[in-house]
């Protein structure tokens, strides 16, 4: 037998033959399996993101269903009932309600989120880390807890100085000043981080006092992160529903709050019409954002 000829075949105890297995090269292999993890992860990305949207997307098609009834699949499709939406005082209200109040604490917000970024990002006041988890907290408390807690504290303080707050407009708005105020620090310091030192201490060398250099440079510098903060707070005020339950005023209602109370008694595509009108805006809040600065930065 040719010893440089390597078999095929051998025979076994049976006079069966076994043809031998080729084996993948070890790059093919690789490749193969390359390609198997990019079509696992895609295919989890996609149906990732089908859960989530799924909602959304059926709260829009709700909206266009003729009937005051829904029911699947519809009879017809209208737009009708977007203007109904727009009709409903309570609906209407509520917007407005909303909007005012996140306006104010958005703006509130900014004046003590402003300062309070550029003193933590020097390290000009001591204990400057304690401080920054202090201002970010409200963000890992939830809302409920958050809204009974200033309740309650609300209700102290005006047994102590006959101040109005509980149930009225500009408790509610101090409030929500505490939602705006972490989403301020967060992205304003992520801005500042983005800002050229070297800029700042050339003028400083140039004979600028401190106070020119943060008006005239650090301030325009930083002025993408503080729209994308006033923003990305306005969002969130305007969406918030656990702590606005505990300070709303009597007679008063959010938006929230009236898609909530309207489902108490009644169930037609008006609800869903003027949820997609939220979503729209909030969506352009954060389309708008993310142009100045990357949401992902905040995260």
């Amino acid at each position: 037998m040719n010893r440089s000829t390597p078999p095929t075949a051998r025979a076994d105890a049976a006079g069966t033959t076994a043809m031998s297995v080729p084996r993948l090269p070890v790059s093919r292999a690789r490749a193969l399996q390359v390609s198997l993890g990019k079509i696992t992860y895609t295919v989890s990305v996609v149906l990732a993101f089908v859960f989530l949207l799924s909602p959304l997307i059926l709260i829009v098609w709700l909206s266009f269903f003729a009937g005051q009834i829904p029911a699947v699949p519809p009879a017809s499709y209208s737009i009708a009932w977007y203007g109904e939406a727009l009709k409903n005082v309570q609906f209407t209200s509520g917007l407005w309600t909303s909007l005012k109040v996140a306006l104010l604490a958005t703006g509130m917000g900014l004046l003590v989120s402003i300062p309070a970024a550029v003193a933590l990002s020097k390290r000009i006041l001591p204990f400057s880390e304690a401080i920054l988890q202090f201002l970010m907290s409200p963000m890992v408390v939830p809302g409920i807890v958050l809204g009974a807690g200033l309740y309650v504290t609300m209700i102290l303080v005006e047994i102590k100085t006959d101040l109005p707050l509980v149930g009225s407009p500009w408790g509610m708005m101090l409030g929500h000043v505490l939602l705006t105020i972490p989403w301020c620090l967060r992205l304003i310091l992520a801005n500042i981080g983005l800002v050229d030192k070297a800029v700042e201490e050339s003028a400083i060398s140039l004979g600028a006092r401190p106070l020119t250099v943060l008006i005239k440079i650090t301030l325009p510098l930083m002025w993408p992160g503080i729209v994308a903060a006033g923003l990305f707070s306005f969002v969130v005020s305007f969406g918030n529903l656990e702590m606005t339950l505990f300070l709303v005023a009597p007679g008063e209602t959010t938006l929230p709050i009236a898609i909530i109370q309207y489902l108490e008694w009644r169930l037609d595509p008006s609800v869903a019409a003027i949820s997609v009108i939220q979503i729209l805006l909030v969506t352009s809040g954060l389309l708008i954002t993310d142009r100045f600065i990357p949401i992902t930065k905040v995260f």
